[in-house]
């Protein structure tokens, strides 16, 4: 008996097999060259074409899509500027890393999802944290650049700038494939509630969760939030986290374990111990979904939604300010500053 004998779905187009790759990252961080920086890049690109071909063939062909982890390619900046990061660590929009990770997605004909830092030629002072998504043709079919963020650029430090080049829709992309309405969160952004609903209620259905955070043996705050995400919105969970990050002055296996996958009634399916592993794979049940997402009653959340009850409270203007970033003000510093403020502010008003 193999693994895929558990997993395997039947001939409906609106079911097939997920996973969240579990794999090791190796950071960039003491790397001494944007040149070295990129072998050791293509060496990870090279070791996880690997890594996904052997997990492929050993669950069964009905695997269409996989997740891999946050900072897979390059780690975190520790003690980078962000014109050094930028430098060192940034994919190109277009770049080479991109098209090895597109053919890899042609070859084991999946849909392929990550995140990245990545560099945007409209806004070439900074660079965002991307979570993309490859189809079996190597094409992007979905780019979400992350939106809180303690020390890296985002599009709302600036707003204005990128609602004008992206519009609201390119800041909340839902991609319609033939797995279904993908949506992207970004690690710690499963611990903010907006960021899905925003995709929810553009139709996304499967939410792809690439993160690297602590596996605890208590029920972590992104555990909690993880499952709370699938049950607001009546939807998929596919969270895959790091097997440890190597090449950094951390230990090693602080992020390490716990990918799973979690269903639309906040059931985990499938859940990853530490070390590198496929063992977080399961099956995605779209008509399922569809139909529990169709039948009235109480847990039909999505359509129980009174959204003018919280819109003019939602455009108080005295948290985190947009537009914080500039051309000439790229400092991390300013990131640290911005949240003094913000909680000064809250604390004058009452608010905390």
């Amino acid at each position: 008996m193999s693994f895929s004998d558990g997993l395997r779905t039947d001939s409906r187009a609106d079911a097939y097999v997920a996973m969240a790759l579990q794999t090791t990252c190796f950071a960039v961080n003491a790397t001494r060259s944007a040149d070295e920086a990129r072998r050791r890049m293509s060496a990870t690109i090279e070791r996880l074409a690997g890594q996904i071909a052997a997990s492929k063939a050993f669950v069964g062909s009905d695997c269409r899509l996989i997740v891999l982890p946050e900072y897979f390619l390059t780690g975190f900046p520790m003690g980078d500027s962000i014109e050094g990061w930028k430098e060192k660590a940034c994919l190109d929009m277009d770049g080479p890393e991109f098209e090895a990770l597109g053919e890899i997605a042609g070859r084991n004909d999946i849909f392929l999802a990550g995140n990245a830092y990545e560099n945007d030629p409209h806004f070439p002072a900074i660079y965002f944290q991307t979570c993309f998504v490859l189809d079996p043709s190597g094409s992007c079919v979905l780019r979400y650049r992350r939106l809180n963020s303690m020390f890296a650029p985002t599009p709302h430090d600036v707003w204005d700038a990128y609602l004008d080049r992206y519009g609201l829709e390119g800041v909340f992309p839902v991609a319609a494939t033939e797995i279904g309405k993908l949506a992207a969160i970004a690690s710690e952004e499963i611990l903010y509630p907006e960021i899905a609903r925003c995709h929810a209620v553009r139709g996304a259905e499967v939410f792809l969760h690439p993160t690297s955070q602590v596996n605890e043996l208590i029920c972590a705050p992104k555990d909690t939030a993880t499952a709370a995400r699938a049950i607001e919105n009546l939807a998929y969970v596919i969270s895959a986290n790091s097997a440890g990050i190597e090449g950094t002055s951390l230990p090693a296996a602080s992020a390490d374990g716990g990918s799973k996958i979690v269903n639309y009634k906040g059931l985990v399916l499938a859940r990853s111990g530490p070390g590198e592993s496929m063992s977080a794979c399961s099956e995605i049940d779209l008509g399922a979904l569809r139909r529990y997402r169709r039948r009235p009653g109480m847990e039909n959340l999505l359509s129980r939604q009174r959204f003018e009850l919280y819109a003019q409270t939602y455009q108080m203007d005295c948290f985190y300010p947009p537009n914080t970033m500039s051309a000439a003000k790229t400092d991390r510093r300013q990131f640290v500053q911005n949240q003094m403020q913000t909680i000064e502010r809250l604390s004058k008003l009452g608010i905390i």
